[in-house]
C-alpha cells in the first residue's frame, strides 16, 4: 500500500505546531488532513475515514478527550488508532487519556522521530499491508510483498486498481466503506474519479474472486457502499 494512500488526520489548534507536524508527516509520504478544532475533526472523520488520528488534548469547541471518546464509542470508527498529544505530563492525565480509548499518549514537547515511530507502529497494526504482511479473509490470502492473491488453491489475477481495492477491503473486514471513502483510499484525493467508477472496479473484483461457482465475499450495502464480509 503506497504511503500517500494512507490518510492521517492531524487535529491541532496551534497553527505553528500543526504545520511543523504536518510537514514532517508529509515528508514521510503520508497524506495529511488538518483540523484546527474538535468539531472540524468530527466532520472530517466522517468524510474521509482516516487511517490514524493525531489529536491534541486542549482545543476549542470540542476537546481532544471528547473527540477520542466519540471516535471510540462508534462502531464505524472505533478501530481508528488515536495518538493523543498533550502538555499534561502527570500520570493521572496519561491514564485518563488512555482510558478514554487513545491508543497512545505523547507528552509535549515531543521528539519528532519518536512520534513518527509511534505513528508507524500504530499503522502497522491497522494497515498490515504497509509492512508487507500477508492478509487473510476466509479462504482469500493476499501477500502484500509479492502482490500475489490466492483463493483457496487458485491464484487470482487482478489489475492494479482491483488489487488496491482488495487490500483496502481486506484491511478493514466487516467495515462498510462508502464510495467516497474508497475513492480517497484507493485512488487518492488528487485524482478526479466519478463514484460510479468504484462500482465498475468492485464488479471486476467480484468477478475475479468468484471464479467457478465460488461465493461472493463482497457485501453491497444499498445507499452506502461496500464491505468484505
Amino acid at each position: 500500500m503506497p504511503m500517500d494512500q494512507i490518510q492521517i488526520l492531524l487535529v491541532e489548534d496551534e497553527p505553528a505546531q500543526r504545520e511543523v507536524l504536518a510537514y514532517n508527516l508529509e515528508a514521510e509520504g503520508f497524506t495529511v488532513r488538518r483540523a484546527e478544532n474538535g468539531e472540524e475533526a468530527m466532520l472530517l472523520i466522517d468524510e474521509i475515514a482516516p487511517d490514524l488520528i493525531i489529536l491534541d488534548w486542549m482545543m476549542p469547541l470540542l476537546s481532544g478527550i471528547e473527540v477520542c471518546r466519540r471516535v471510540k464509542t462508534r462502531p464505524e470508527t472505533r478501530a481508528i488508532p488515536v495518538i493523543m498529544l498533550s502538555a499534561r505530563s502527570e500520570e493521572v492525565d496519561t491514564v485518563r487519556g488512555l482510558d478514554t480509548g487513545a491508543d497512545d499518549y505523547v507528552v509535549k514537547p515531543y521528539n519528532l522521530r519518536e512520534l513518527m515511530a509511534r505513528v508507524r507502529t500504530q499503522l502497522r497494526r491497522v494497515r498490515p499491508a504497509v509492512s508487507g504482511d500477508t492478509l487473510r479473509f476466509e479462504d482469500i490470502t493476499l501477500n502484500a510483498e509479492t502482490h500475489r492473491v490466492m483463493r483457496g488453491d487458485a491464484e487470482i489475477k487482478l489489475g492494479p486498481t482491483e488489487y488496491r481495492l482488495l487490500v483496502t477491503l481486506m484491511e478493514k473486514p466487516g467495515r462498510v466503506l462508502s464510495r467516497d471513502q474508497l475513492l480517497d483510499m484507493v485512488w487518492g484525493r488528487d485524482i478526479f474519479v466519478d463514484t460510479r467508477t468504484v462500482d465498475v472496479h468492485v464488479a471486476r473484483l467480484r468477478k475475479a474472486l468468484k471464479g467457478q461457482g465460488l461465493s461472493d465475499p463482497i457485501r453491497t450495502v444499498r445507499g452506502t457502499g461496500y464491505s468484505l464480509g
